[in-house]
């Protein structure tokens, strides 16, 4: 993550300006909305974002240490024009209307789930959830300012998929939301290898320097093989998981890190997709070659050259990916009774193909031999 100091597209304090307000309007509601507005509990610290469209701090929340996420685009624009602030309550918060009754709002909710997540019989209970985390007040009902601001963090990829692997222990815990304003559980370690070279520094050294750092600061290895164990269970929770398939659209080292007990954790859910958004964006989308039907950084299909459509399925499933990630982070220091066995587990790892005719036994074979190999190593230690 690139950390910097507040500047013109990051500014935590707009953000809260706009937040509050609507919140005093009585057009937005949530659970961490108080401790944000009336009593300051809630407070932006450093940016940890250099992106317009992506405003992420680190915070402090009642003296804990949190992440706090938060539209800040809208807020930017109604900063430099007062007259838009109105259009930001219309458009984000237009749903549900007034006189929408809570069984019509149910079923706004399961049509937006099926749409996002495919037809699973498991939504009816993610909808209560959802019901439940909207009732910010615990009265049994949904007023209309809670309902709305639901329904406007649902509409963040990584807010839908944060309440939808939320039984998951390897996904950040969702704390709290006010609007379209959500704080998290800050990951110590963002990082698999405990450290980042500095983002003014990476052009200018080459890429065996960067690995010589990242062997240096990287945990020992039997921790790195902990660490490893959690991110293939993850590949498994997320591959017919209990709210449909997910991909992993950009495997790269800074979006996966762990905690002080060396747990595994996604950092970055953006870098996540389900299986219904991308195939919606593959469906009848025309191509020349392989790379058109690209969906994030690496969740590709084949092209049909003769029709010159994308075809349905991801190439690489997201355990090939993980395997190619894992392979200088596990062979690098391993031991070497283990090595041989290790590098030749993680090759037949990496040539595992999307193809459905693949998927169910050879993937669940091959991951749990794996798993078997490391766990193994580490099992009766002080390291499990």
């Amino acid at each position: 993550m690139h950390y910097s100091s507040y500047s013109e597209l990051c500014r935590g304090h707009v953000c809260r300006m706009i937040i509050c307000d609507q919140y005093k309007k009585g057009i937005i509601s949530g659970s961490t909305c108080k401790d944000l507005c009336e009593e300051r509990s809630l407070l932006f610290q450093h940016c940890l974002s250099s992106s317009p469209t992506q405003q992420v701090y680190r915070g402090l929340w009642r003296e804990r240490e949190v992440i706090i996420k938060c539209g800040i685009e809208e807020a930017l624009k109604a900063d430099n024009h007062p007259d838009s602030v109105p259009r930001r309550d219309v458009v984000l918060f237009d749903k549900p209307t007034r006189g929408t009754s809570i069984d019509e709002f149910k079923e706004m909710l399961l049509n937006f789930l099926k749409a996002k997540l495919g037809d699973q019989p498991s939504l009816a209970a993610l909808v209560s959830r959802i019901i439940a985390m909207a009732d910010v007040n615990r009265d049994g009902k949904v007023s209309l300012a809670e309902a709305k601001s639901i329904w406007a963090l649902l509409q963040l990829n990584e807010f839908l998929l944060m309440v939808s692997l939320h039984e998951k222990e390897h996904t950040s815990k969702l704390l709290g939301h006010c609007g379209d304003l959500y704080v998290t559980e800050k990951i110590p370690h963002t990082s698999l290898y405990g450290v980042d070279v500095p983002p003014f520094l990476q052009s200018l050294l080459p890429s065996v320097i960067h690995q010589i750092i990242h062997q240096w600061f990287a945990p020992a290895w039997p921790r790195r093989a902990k660490i490893a164990i959690g991110l293939l269970e993850f590949v498994e929770e997320i591959f017919h998981g209990t709210y449909g398939n997910f991909y992993i659209c950009e495997t790269g080292f800074k979006n996966v890190g762990y905690n002080d007990k060396y747990d595994f954790k996604m950092v970055n859910l953006r870098k996540v997709a389900a299986e219904m958004t991308i195939r919606g964006f593959l469906k009848g989308r025309h191509c020349e070659q392989n790379v058109d039907c690209t969906y994030g950084k690496d969740c590709t299909a084949t092209c049909d050259k003769l029709m010159k459509q994308c075809k349905s399925d991801v190439v690489q499933p997201n355990l090939a990916k993980v395997c190619g990630l894992l392979q200088d982070y596990l062979l690098y220091g391993a031991p070497l009774e283990l090595k041989e066995e290790l590098q030749k587990q993680l090759r037949t790892c990496m040539t595992l193909s999307g193809l459905a005719s693949q998927m169910e036994v050879h993937h669940s074979l091959v991951l749990n031999n794996l798993k078997t190999l490391l766990w193994k190593k580490i099992s009766n230690t002080k390291y499990s």
